[in-house]
């Protein structure tokens, strides 16, 4: 493929999956307050209901990946434009609990097909090992989903209330998401895809025995469970866990805007002098981000509220690219999209519960709920040291020429 066209996939994805996320996993921060006065039911309903979406899925994306395996992304994230426009559709005709629920469960299925595994797996199916710098694209673009999404869906909803944003998101994915996505090539991966190769398939192929293989995978599915947890509980508490550590309320909601900023500065990190390490280095690193910047505030308190931002969305930045990297690295591209379903749903359940997880040990821990965050990151760290590189160079992706 050529490098044009292989920087128009790559912007295609990239900005379908901004649309995918900033109209589905950013949407209740904005619409969940009018959601519930409207419907009558109080607003952590309307929150639960998207757990209940994030739980589907989690089960859904083994599938999809398999899918995405067998077809190539072009049909399934298609597909999964469809899906999202149905569901939004759904939340705007909602009447109560029952047709919310209903709305964010369709809305779930189009998360676990459409999101990043989704994009990952596709660029793996079309490059194979070599897909490393087009997923840290992907991630680059998008990482703007909530710079972009929480100011248009709070315009949306002054304008024509929360069912008519609702309804434009929804018309935004088939004139937009659509196209985007159709504008994926057909094209087969490079090497053999196999829709559900088997466990020693993939072992031998990168020398490694079955037993090692599960393990890489359950340290793996462990690291990913964490460091999303960690991710989704500062995205639903970061403003109160800055005042709980003393700062303002101003000052709290001007440190929590730095996260966005250093996410997308953490993958212009990776895409420039860390491509050139291997996966795992960058992985270990970034997984220390969080626990140092969350002991820094712990001891010292407020001053130090933005360089724990930074540090917190510099290293989530970099994680997002290793959920698509490590597994490809380290097992190769055949059978990605299955694999990486799998690895994945852990996290999804832990992102599911961490909320009102989280939300718990901040009622009793107060500031000190980040050990809770930070223990955590050092534990992703020590599975990331317990993980074994491939044995050869010749499992690592080769150079973009």
């Amino acid at each position: 493929m050529s490098a044009t066209r292989t920087a128009t996939t790559v912007a295609s994805l990239g900005a379908a999956q901004t649309l995918a996320w900033a109209s589905t996993y950013y949407l209740p921060a904005i619409l969940a307050a009018p959601m519930a006065r409207d419907l009558g039911v109080p607003t952590p309903t309307v929150f639960a209901a998207f757990s209940c979406a994030l739980v589907v899925s989690a089960l859904l994306g083994p599938y999809a990946g398999r899918a995405i395996d067998r077809l190539g992304g072009r049909p399934v994230l298609m597909a999964t434009s469809v899906i999202f426009a149905l569901g939004l559709s759904g939340l705007a005709l909602a009447q109560g609990i029952g047709t919310l629920l209903a709305a964010w469960l369709l809305l779930g299925v189009g998360m676990g097909s459409g999101l990043y595994e989704a994009a990952f797996a596709a660029l793996v199916h079309l490059h194979g090992r070599n897909a490393r710098n087009q997923i840290t694209g992907i991630t680059l673009i998008a990482g703007f989903a909530s710079t972009v999404g929480w100011p248009l869906s709070l315009w949306m909803e002054a304008q024509w209330g929360w069912r008519g944003a609702c309804w434009a998101w929804a018309g935004l994915h088939l004139a937009v998401g659509l196209p985007l996505n159709a504008w994926i090539p057909r094209g087969r991966a490079p090497e053999r895809q196999e829709s559900h190769p088997a466990p020693t398939t993939t072992s031998r192929a990168l020398g490694q025995t079955p037993v090692h293989s599960r393990r890489t995978t359950a340290l793996l599915a462990f690291v990913f469970a964490a460091t999303w947890f960690t991710s989704t509980a500062m995205a639903a508490h970061l403003p109160r866990l800055l005042q709980e550590g003393g700062a303002s309320l101003a000052t709290a909601v001007a440190v929590g805007a730095l996260v966005g900023p250093a996410q997308v500065a953490g993958r212009l990190l990776e895409f420039g002098f860390l491509r050139h390490v291997h996966p795992l280095l960058s992985a270990r690193l970034a997984a220390l981000m969080h626990p140092v910047g969350a002991g820094l505030l712990a001891v010292a308190g407020a001053p130090t509220a933005a360089l724990f931002a930074v540090l917190h969305g510099a290293g989530n930045g970099i994680l997002t690219i290793a959920k698509g990297t490590l597994p490809l690295v380290l097992f190769g591209p055949t059978g990605y999209g299955h694999r990486q379903g799998i690895l994945m749903v852990p996290a999804r359940l832990a992102q599911a519960a961490s909320p009102w997880v989280f939300g718990m040990f901040l009622d009793r821990l107060g500031i000190g709920a980040l050990w809770v965050s930070a223990g955590l990151g050092v534990a992703a760290f020590w599975a990331l040291l317990a993980v074994a590189a491939p044995a050869s160079r010749e499992d690592l992706p080769a150079p973009e020429r």
